[in-house]
């Protein structure tokens, strides 16, 4: 999984996010294309000519290089799925590959663009080495799509679609909180991998979410050192539910559902790093925090295939006004979801100022 932005597993929310322009229209059919909020166009950036046969070869194929398994239902997976099922839609061909080592980003994309890919699109920021063959002749006829932790330089070759983090994990510290609050619970676990500015990060907009229902709660960080390692994500938990831990935040790549089947064993209240998984009964989640980057490249996709997707331009997906990302309680009475609901809602309108909290409960 990939923390990219979020990291977003997912994070990869996350991961791991950003913009391309669409108009804002959320909609209530879950089937239909998330669309951000704001623009992009304008006089800002370019659109590559053919889109979306930008290569001009009569058929369109899109390369997908993702830094963890694509298979570990969850932030990789999620990216990969979304790009899949849209190309299959329209007819079009996906080349994908997962596991590609951040040493050997740059040449694994020159190795898609030598395939006549018409897009190159990162699973995650991990791979921003990749980036600098969008400037490179092999890649010339490519469109670039690049997921981001403001830790990516915005250049004319590539969209970034973004998120702020801190928004969707203060969001789902706040709804274990509620959780918490009808157990008399007062103990929260975050268990995640390596120790990286995002991770922490993370952890304290988690904790900062939690206070702001129970302000005297306390929260144990885990830092395992691998969001993939299962083994030592088991182990991070069970020493957090021997601590009295009565809830806990995955925040994990392929180790999440490990992680989560030992959290079950205690019946600690669950989080989702990413991805909607309320209908999963094993493991089960109390809480989906969704900031899936499928729904977000599946936008993206949608204007490639309408020829307006442009390059060199960015845009932030906000909680409480675009569609994602968003945070669902599984099974929240209707007092929870509305207080949920509001917190979201007061994001978005910037009522709450999602750094003041972090820094004021997070610390």
């Amino acid at each position: 999984m990939t923390l990219s932005r979020h990291r977003r597993p997912l994070v990869g929310a996350l991961a791991a996010v950003t913009v391309l322009g669409l108009g804002a229209c959320a909609s209530n059919d879950a089937t239909a294309t998330p669309q951000p909020s704001g623009s992009a166009g304008g006089s800002a950036g370019t659109v590559p000519a053919g889109q979306p046969d930008v290569n001009g070869d009569g058929k369109v194929v899109i390369g997908v290089l993702s830094p963890g398994d694509i298979n570990d239902k969850g932030y990789y997976q999620s990216f990969v799925d979304g790009a899949e099922a849209f190309a299959s839609s329209k007819g079009w061909t996906v080349i994908k590959r997962g596991n590609v080592a951040v040493t050997d980003a740059l040449n694994a994309a020159r190795a898609l663009c030598q395939q006549k890919v018409d897009m190159v699109a990162l699973g995650a920021s991990e791979l921003k080495d990749a980036i600098p063959a969008s400037e490179e002749a092999v890649c010339a006829k490519t469109a670039w799509y690049v997921p981001s932790s403001y830790n990516i330089e915005q250049t004319p070759k590539i969209v970034l679609s973004k998120d702020d983090p801190n928004q969707s994990i203060l969001a789902a510290g706040y709804a274990t909180g509620l959780l918490m609050q009808a157990r008399g619970d007062t103990k929260a676990g975050f268990v995640t991998g390596a120790e990286a500015d995002f991770s922490k990060a993370s952890a304290a907009a988690f904790k900062a979410g939690i206070r702001m229902v129970l302000p005297n709660a306390t929260v144990v960080n885990t830092f395992t050192g691998d969001f993939n390692d299962s083994a030592k994500a088991k182990e991070a938990v069970q020493a957090q539910m021997s601590q009295g831990v009565k809830a806990v935040y995955p925040y994990l790549g392929g180790a999440t559902d490990a992680a989560t089947a030992q959290a079950n064993t205690g019946n600690l209240i669950t989080l989702t790093p990413g991805t909607d998984r309320c209908a999963s009964t094993s493991p089960k989640f109390d809480i989906s925090v969704i900031f899936d980057p499928g729904q977000y490249f599946a936008a993206a996709l949608q204007l490639f295939a309408d020829g307006k997707l442009t390059m060199g331009v960015a845009k932030e997906w906000q909680l409480g006004v675009d569609q994602y990302p968003t945070i669902k309680i599984c099974n929240g009475t209707a007092e929870q979801n509305a207080k949920l609901a509001t917190l979201m809602s007061d994001i978005g309108s910037k009522k709450v100022d999602v750094a003041a909290e972090v820094k004021r409960l997070g610390s």
